[in-house]
């Protein structure tokens, strides 16, 4: 790009005198612009677009019955940038291309050792999951629950989400202090955290966007590509 100002001068002095002091001043403005940087600006741009694309490496992935762990998959979009896609609309490998994932759950079988999300992730995990190799690669986990009506097994699919990601070589990030909850049991309590984000969309559905905002930080302070 700095070659075009002396070529263009140099053309000009075979031109017109009206004409070639036209080019000599197009030359002359094209130089001040090049050294303000004015004319590297489109490539800032697209250097920034190519800083920004990384995001689009993690897959934010969930499954609903009601509705609500989709309505908390959408305030962790909107936090993100990231598109919210239902597990049942993926298989083994589009999920092992991410490299990084955000994946999220009711608890429908309560109690249950197994499939207790009652969702298509009950399936997966079981099925194409076991197969892949995530090693390297970070999951935080999210849950939706009912403190007041289901309080003994507040969020327990999220553990086992856990386990099942754990054993493919995955590193789970993104534990949450169990304060301001009012559960009684979770399987998915380890210490004094959760493994995961846990919301409450029938008993606390005002503080979930809060929540989901701090967590969000909180797993890209932890290496979630974000």
């Amino acid at each position: 790009s700095t070659l075009f100002p002396y070529t263009t001068l140099f053309r000009s002095q075979h031109r017109p005198d009206a004409e070639r002091t036209e080019m000599l001043f197009a030359a002359q403005s094209m130089m001040f612009q090049a050294a303000a940087g004015l004319v590297a600006a489109p490539l800032a741009a697209r250097s920034v677009e190519r800083v920004a694309a990384p995001s689009m490496a993690v897959g934010l992935v969930y499954s609903t019955t009601t509705g609500n762990t989709e309505t908390v998959a959408g305030y962790i979009a909107e936090e993100t940038g990231l598109s919210a896609v239902d597990i049942a609309d993926l298989n083994g490998e589009s999920v092992a291309a991410f490299d990084g994932l955000i994946v999220g759950a009711p608890t429908w079988h309560t109690g249950a050792d197994t499939e207790r999300s009652g969702t298509a992730w009950d399936e997966f995990i079981y099925g194409d999951l076991a197969t892949l190799d995530l090693k390297g690669k970070k999951v935080a986990i999210f849950g939706l629950g009912d403190q007041s009506g289901y309080g003994d097994n507040f969020c327990d699919a999220m553990d086992e989400l856990k386990t099942c990601f754990a054993n493919q070589g995955a590193e789970i990030v993104g534990a949450w202090p169990t304060d301001g909850y009012d559960h009684m049991e979770s399987k998915s309590v380890e210490g004094d955290k959760f493994v995961g984000l846990p919301c409450d969309e029938e008993n606390q559905p005002d503080m979930s966007e809060e929540r989901v905002k701090a967590w969000v930080a909180q797993i890209k302070g932890e290496g979630m590509p974000l």
